[in-house]
C-alpha cells in the first residue's frame, strides 16, 4: 500500500482502489484495522498546540493590578520590609495557582464535551456493518453512507445509489452535488470530483459504499487544519454580559482607588504605603475570577448534563436552556420508545398476525419480499442497526422464519434473501415523498418493491392483489384501506403500507407509479413511562409542549393525549392544513395547536417562526438530515443521539444520547441551575467586595487610621473569593426549579431585585464591620487603631465566608440544609481554618499585621460577623413560610 498511488484516486477504478488498498467489499478484517490504526492513527485532525500550565500560570501575572504588586513587593524588599514582601509574594502566587487550576479544569471539562458528540460511521469490517467512532476510521475501511450522515475521512464511492452531497464547507458551493462510481481519467479541481467524498461534507440523499482513501491530516480538510487551528473559542452572551460589566466595575473602582490614595497621602501616609494600600483595596474589590467561574460552572453545569445523556455542544446553550418556553418536540424515540414491534397485519381483505403469514402464499411471500428488501436496516449481534421502523420489519421476517438473532438457522435468513435478490436500483426515502422503492430480480423478472404512508403509496396503487389473484383498485377497496389505516391509527399504531410492480424501465421518481397494492403492517411504539412525568412537569414549569411527527393525524393525536400533550380545547393539524393558512391566521392559532402530523420540513420552519413572533424560546427536537435547518432556527436544535444523523446533529446545540424527552427536562432544569447558581455566586462576590469598599471609603472621608493592612485585602481575596464562589457554582437544583416560570432572556443578571439584593447584604455586611472597627478603636489599648484594624479585618473575612451559605439559595438553610452542597461546607472549614491561623500563630500574626485581641473582642467579631447571615436567613425563613 503506498508507492503506486502517484496519480489521483478518483482516476482509479474499483479493482484497481481495491487493490492497492488491499481491501475489498467486505471491508478490513478487524485484526487489520487496529494493524493499521497504529500505523495511520486516529482519524482526527491535529488541534492547535495547547498553552502549557506553565504557561498559563504565567500568564495570571499579566494584569496591571498584579504588577504594580509585585512593584510594591519589590519596593518593600529594597526597604526592609521583608515580612510584607513575602505576604505579597505568596498571594500572588497563590493566586496564580487557583487561577490557573480554574483554567485547566475548565479546558478539560470543555474537551470532554467535544469527544461526547464526535460523529459515528457506519463501516463494514470482514463483512460485518458496525457502528463505530469516526476516529476508529482507517484507509481501506468500507464506509457506508446514507442521507444525514457527515462524511468522516475522505473515500472512493464504489457502490453508488443516488448519493447527494453538500460540500460547501470544503468547496464554498451550498449546491448539492450529485455523485457517481464511474472512473474520471482526465485531471479535474477537487469540485470536479463527482466519484470521490470529503471529510467535513454532509449526505442531503441517497446512499453509497465508499472506501476510505485518506484520514485525520491526510484528508483535503487536514491540509487547511491550519486555519481552524486559528479560530478561538468564542465567549458566551452571559460571559460577555459580565466582562463588559467588570470592566465598568474596574474603571469606577479605580477612582475610588485613586480617591483613596490621594487622602492616605493627605493624610501623610507614605507614598509606598498609600500606592500598596489603594491597589491592594482595587485587586480586593475588582472580582477578577468572576469570567473564570462563569466557564467552571458553565462547564460542571454540562458535565452534568452529559451524565444525565444531554450533551450539549456549546457553552451558550447552557444559558438559552433555562429560558426555554416551548418545546417542539418529535414523537417516535422521543416520547415513544422507539421498539417498534410489529402488531396486526392487514393481507388479502382481512387482518392476521404475523406467525399467520404463510410463506407458500405468493401474496404473503411478497408481503415479506417488500418488507426485507426495500428496507436499509440490518440487525447484528441481536443490535438493530438504522431506523427502528425498519429493523422491526426484519425482526418480523425471523419470527415468522423461526431465525435466532443472527437469522442464520434457516436457509433462506434476510441475509441470504438480500444477497439472491440484490438491489438492482433504488429511490431512497425521504420525507417530501413518504416512499422508498428499490428493483430486485425475482424470479427472473425486475421487481419494484414500495413501502411508505398509507394515503400517499395508496394512490400510485393501481391494482390490489388478494390471495386468488390480481384485481383493479376501486374506490370501494380504497375507502376499505383507509378505513382500516384509520381504526389503525386510532389504537396509536403506526401504519405502514407496501406495493410492488414488475418493471424493466430504469427506476425514477416519475415513474414511482402504477404500483399493486399488497398490505398494510401497523407498528407500536409505546409512550415512554417517564414522557407524561415529563410533560406535566414541563407544564409545571410554564413550558409548552408541542408534537410534531410524520405519523397520521389520529396516531400521533392518540399518543399526544395518553401523554398529556393534547387536551380536550386543543386542535390537531397536518402540514396539508398547515399549508393552506397564511402567517397572520397561523399566529392567531398557534397557541391551541398541540399536535402537527405529516410535517415537511418546511412545516417545522414555520411553526418554529410563529411561536418565536410570540416572543418564545423555542426548542426543537429532530433526527433526520431535513430536521436540520428547524433545528437551527430553533433556540435551542435538539438532535437525537441514537437515530440521529450526522447532519441534524451537526445543526443541533444539544444532542440526546438517550433520545428521550424525559432528557430535555432534565436539561432545562440544569440550564435554570446553572443560571441561578452563576447568579448567587456574581451576588456573593459583588456584595462582599462591596462592603470593603464601603468600610474603606467610611473611614477614608472621616479621617480615620485605615481600616485594613494591604497584605490584610489581599489575603482576605485570596480566602474569600475563588472557593466560596466556586462551591455556589456546584449548588444542586431548587427543588422548585421548575415550578417557576421561564426567565426572560433579555433580562439580564442586574435586576432592580439584584441590586436591592446586592447593596442591601453588602450594606448589612459593611455596618457590622464598621462596628467592629469602632469597638477595636475605642478600647483602652494605646494599639486602639491596630485593634480596630484587626477586628475588621476578622469581621469582614468571617461575615463573607458565612454569606456564601445565604447566596447558596433563595430559601433558607433550614429547607436546603448543609449536606447537599460539601463543597460550600469545605469551603467555608478551609477559610475558617486560614483567619484562625492569622489571628492567633504568632509568627502570621505579624506578617498580616493583626494584634492579640481580649477574650471579649473575640466574641464581638463572632457575633458581628454571625450577625448579617442570621439577618438574611431570618428574612428567607420568613419568605419560605409565607411561600
Amino acid at each position: 500500500m503506498g508507492e503506486e498511488v502517484a496519480m489521483a484516486w478518483y482516476q482509479k477504478d474499483r479493482a484497481e482502489t481495491e487493490r492497492l488498498l488491499e481491501s475489498s467489499s467486505k471491508g478490513l478484517s478487524k485484526k487489520e484495522a487496529a494493524k493499521r490504526l497504529c500505523e495511520y492513527g486516529p482519524n482526527a485532525l491535529v488541534e492547535a498546540e495547547k498553552k502549557s500550565a506553565l504557561r498559563i500560570f504565567l500568564e495570571q501575572f499579566a494584569d496591571l493590578m498584579v504588577l504594580i504588586l509585585i512593584v510594591a513587593a519589590l519596593v518593600s524588599a529594597f526597604t526592609g520590609d521583608v515580612e510584607s514582601m513575602l505576604v505579597i509574594v505568596s498571594v500572588l502566587v497563590l493566586n496564580a495557582v487557583l487561577g490557573t487550576i480554574q483554567h485547566v479544569k475548565a479546558e478539560k471539562s470543555l474537551e470532554s464535551l467535544k469527544a461526547l458528540s464526535s460523529p459515528r460511521a457506519k463501516v463494514i469490517r470482514g463483512g460485518v456493518k458496525m457502528e463505530i467512532d469516526s476516529a476508529q476510521l482507517v484507509p481501506g475501511d468500507m464506509v457506508s453512507y446514507e442521507a444525514g450522515d457527515m462524511v468522516v475521512a475522505d473515500g472512493r464511492i464504489l457502490e453508488n445509489f443516488s448519493l447527494q452531497v453538500n460540500e460547501s464547507s470544503l468547496t464554498g458551493e451550498s449546491a448539492n452535488v450529485d455523485k457517481s462510481d464511474a472512473v474520471i481519467k482526465e485531471e479535474l479541481a477537487l469540485a470536479d470530483r463527482i466519484n470521490m467524498v470529503y471529510s467535513g461534507s454532509l449526505v442531503t440523499y441517497g446512499r453509497a459504499n465508499v472506501m476510505v482513501t485518506a484520514t485525520g491530516m491526510e484528508t483535503e480538510i487536514g491540509k487547511i487544519a491550519g486555519l481552524m487551528n486559528d479560530t478561538k473559542e468564542k465567549k458566551t452572551p452571559l460571559q460577555a454580559t459580565l466582562d463588559d460589566f467588570s470592566g465598568k466595575l474596574a474603571a469606577a473602582i479605580m477612582v475610588i482607588s485613586i480617591l483613596v490614595f490621594g487622602l492616605c497621602m493627605w493624610r501623610g501616609m507614605a507614598l509606598m504605603n498609600s500606592l500598596l494600600f489603594a491597589v491592594a483595596l482595587a485587586v480586593a474589590a475588582i472580582p477578577e475570577a468572576l469570567s473564570s467561574i462563569v466557564t467552571i460552572v458553565q462547564a460542571m453545569g454540562t458535565q452534568k448534563m452529559a451524565k444525565e445523556q444531554a450533551i450539549i455542544k456549546n457553552l451558550a446553550a447552557v444559558e438559552s436552556l433555562g429560558c426555554v418556553s416551548v418545546i417542539c418536540s418529535d414523537k417516535t424515540g422521543t416520547l415513544t420508545q422507539n421498539k417498534m414491534t410489529v402488531q396486526e397485519i392487514y393481507v388479502g381483505d382481512r387482518i392476521c398476525r404475523d406467525r399467520e403469514l404463510d410463506v407458500s402464499k405468493q401474496l404473503h411471500r411478497y408481503l415479506l419480499y417488500a418488507a426485507v428488501l426495500a428496507n436499509d436496516s440490518a440487525i447484528v449481534d441481536g443490535e438493530g442497526i438504522g431506523d427502528p421502523t425498519e429493523y422491526s420489519l426484519l425482526s418480523m421476517y425471523r419470527n415468522i422464519q423461526g431465525l435466532d438473532l443472527d437469522g442464520d438457522k434457516l436457509a433462506l435468513s434476510d441475509h441470504l434473501l438480500r444477497s439472491m435478490a440484490a438491489r438492482l436500483e433504488e429511490i431512497p426515502f425521504d420525507s417530501d415523498r413518504k416512499l422508498m422503492s428499490s428493483k430486485h430480480l425475482i424470479h427472473g423478472r425486475q421487481t419494484v418493491f414500495t413501502k411508505g404512508a398509507v394515503d400517499v403509496l395508496l394512490d400510485r396503487c393501481v391494482f390490489i392483489r388478494l390471495e386468488d389473484g390480481i384485481y383493479p383498485m376501486t374506490e370501494e377497496i380504497r375507502g376499505k384501506i383507509l378505513a382500516q389505516n384509520e381504526a389503525f391509527s386510532a389504537q396509536g399504531l403506526r401504519v405502514l403500507a407496501f406495493a410492488y410492480k414488475e418493471s424493466e424501465e430504469k427506476l425514477s421518481r416519475e415513474n414511482e407509479r402504477d404500483f399493486i397494492f399488497l398490505g398494510l403492517i401497523s407498528q407500536m411504539d409505546p409512550p415512554r413511562e417517564e414522557s407524561m412525568e415529563a410533560v406535566a412537569r414541563a407544564k409545571a414549569a410554564g413550558i409548552r409542549t408541542v408534537m410534531i411527527t410524520g405519523d397520521h393525524k389520529v396516531t400521533a393525536t392518540a399518543i399526544a393525549r395518553a401523554i398529556g400533550i393534547f387536551a380536550e380545547e386543543d386542535e390537531a393539524r397536518t402540514g396539508q392544513e398547515l399549508d393552506a393558512l397564511s402567517d397572520a391566521e397561523l399566529d392567531m392559532e398557534i397557541e391551541r395547536i398541540s399536535v402537527y402530523a405529516r410535517v415537511s420540513p418546511e412545516n417545522k420552519i414555520r411553526i418554529v417562526d410563529a411561536w418565536q413572533r410570540k416572543g418564545k424560546i423555542v426548542s426543537m427536537t429532530g433526527d433526520g438530515v431535513n430536521d436540520a435547518p428547524a433545528l437551527k432556527k430553533a433556540d435551542i436544535g435538539v438532535a437525537m443521539g441514537i437515530t440521529g444523523t450526522e447532519v441534524s446533529k451537526d445543526a443541533a446545540s444539544m444532542i440526546l444520547a438517550d433520545d428521550n424527552f424525559a432528557t430535555i427536562i432534565k436539561a432545562v432544569a440544569n440550564g435554570r441551575t446553572v443560571y441561578n447558581n452563576i447568579r448567587n455566586a456574581v451576588l456573593y462576590l459583588l456584595s462582599g467586595n462591596l462592603s470593603a469598599i464601603i468600610a474603606v471609603l467610611y473611614t477614608s472621608l472621616l479621617a480615620l487610621p485605615i481600616p485594613f493592612a494591604a497584605v490584610q485585602l489581599l489575603f482576605i481575596n485570596l480566602v474569600t473569593d475563588s472557593l466560596p464562589a466556586l462551591a455556589i457554582g456546584m449548588e444542586p437544583s431548587d427543588p422548585d426549579v421548575l415550578r417557576r416560570k421561564p426567565r426572560d432572556p433579555k433580562q439580564g443578571i442586574l435586576t432592580r431585585d439584584f441590586v436591592r439584593l446586592l447593596i442591601g447584604q453588602g450594606g448589612l455586611i459593611a455596618v457590622c464591620v464598621i462596628a467592629a472597627y469602632w469597638l477595636g478603636l475605642t478600647g483602652s489599648s494605646a494599639e486602639n487603631a491596630a485593634a480596630a484594624s484587626t477586628m475588621a479585618f476578622a469581621t469582614l473575612t468571617l461575615a463573607r465566608l458565612l454569606h456564601g451559605f445565604n447566596c447558596r439559595s433563595r430559601h433558607s438553610l433550614l429547607q436546603i440544609g448543609f449536606a447537599g452542597n460539601w463543597y460550600s461546607l469545605g469551603a467555608f472549614v478551609l477559610g475558617f481554618t486560614l483567619v484562625l491561623m492569622v489571628l492567633f500563630l504568632a509568627p502570621v500574626m505579624r506578617l498580616f499585621s493583626v494584634v492579640a485581641l481580649s477574650q471579649n473582642q473575640y466574641l464581638e467579631i463572632l457575633g458581628l460577623a454571625l450577625l448579617p447571615t442570621l439577618l438574611i436567613q431570618l428574612v428567607k425563613l420568613i419568605r419560605d413560610r409565607r411561600e
